[in-house]
């Protein structure tokens, strides 16, 4: 279908209120930069920054943690928002670095991307981008949007998958971070895909802690969570299945300025995609979001025991 150096960031503070979840956020909250709105970051300085959830807050850590162990001079921006707010800093040189995910960061450079697998996916993000931009290696770790309904929901209406909401979509109101409305991994991508009319989009937050209260307390019957969230077992939900692959892979990857890239640059963040997988990637955004941990000690400890800190 993601996210202070700690958890408690103006939506992470609410994630230890409500349980966060992963995602890409609304258009986002002004950038809080060190070096001020649009300026340029230091020559010899690496600017790693973030979306505002709290997975994409933990990748930063874990980024900057693995650079800075190599040497590197490191500043960190979390919660700047969404991918409409951050790529422009990108491009500005605000900010130099960025943890990302393959499917819709190709989507977004290239609005006919077609592939859904893994390499496909990749391969075209890298052909999408603009000329002053570079991804590294990408992990095996994956964090993929998600329908997701509260297990209620799941047996009166029988759902196991995006198509089963067919029949009833028209009755039930769909959450989801406001850049949905129009996004192609949104109502868009539903209507087309799927032949989805939800009786009603409610814009919440990026798979946070609103969408989260709003499946529980029935606000809305299906939310956009995401695949590594805590909140989905924890609560009992249940993601669809996307039998027609609206969602393409969404491997997580680096993001970064082309001209900040050297030996060891590119030696120390594809070392962390080297030891990222899945699995490790959930249980570690579990420690964050649901056993509130720091997110800065839980990236420290990572990169300790996988050798790169």
């Amino acid at each position: 279908m993601t996210h202070s150096k700690t958890i408690l960031t103006a939506v992470s503070a609410l994630a230890l209120a409500g349980l966060a979840a992963c995602g890409s956020s609304s258009g986002g909250s002004p950038l809080d930069q060190p070096t001020g709105a649009g300026s340029k970051a230091p020559s010899g300085t690496i600017v790693v920054g973030s979306a505002n959830f709290p997975e994409s807050e933990l990748l930063m850590d874990i980024y900057a943690g693995a650079l800075k162990a190599k040497g590197v001079t490191v500043e960190t921006k979390p919660n700047i928002g969404s991918r409409e707010t951050y790529i422009p800093a990108l491009k500005d040189g605000s900010i130099d670095l960025l943890p990302e995910y393959t499917g819709n960061l190709s989507q977004y450079f290239n609005k006919s991307a077609k592939a859904t697998d893994s390499q496909g996916v990749y391969d075209e993000l890298k052909a999408s981008l603009p000329p002053s931009l570079q991804v590294l290696d990408k992990s095996a770790a994956e964090d993929k949007d998600a329908v997701v309904v509260t297990k209620d929901t799941a047996t009166k209406y029988n759902l196991k998958t995006i198509s089963d909401l067919g029949p009833v979509a028209k009755d039930l109101v769909l959450g989801g971070p406001p850049e949905w409305k129009t996004r192609e991994t949104g109502v868009p991508g539903l209507k087309k895909v799927y032949g989805l009319t939800f009786k009603e989009f409610k814009p919440l937050d990026a798979g946070g802690p609103l969408t989260v209260q709003a499946l529980k307390n029935g606000q809305v019957q299906a939310g956009n969570l995401f695949t590594t969230d805590a909140n989905i077992p924890a609560n009992g939900f249940v993601a669809l299945e996307d039998p027609k692959s609206l969602f393409a892979a969404q491997n997580v990857v680096p993001l970064i300025t082309k001209a900040k890239v050297n030996d060891t640059v590119s030696s120390a963040l594809n070392a962390v995609s080297a030891k990222l997988d899945t699995a490790t990637l959930a249980g570690l955004v579990k420690q964050v979001v649901i056993d509130k941990k720091d997110a800065q000690d839980v990236a420290s400890e990572f990169l300790k025991q996988a050798g790169l800190g």
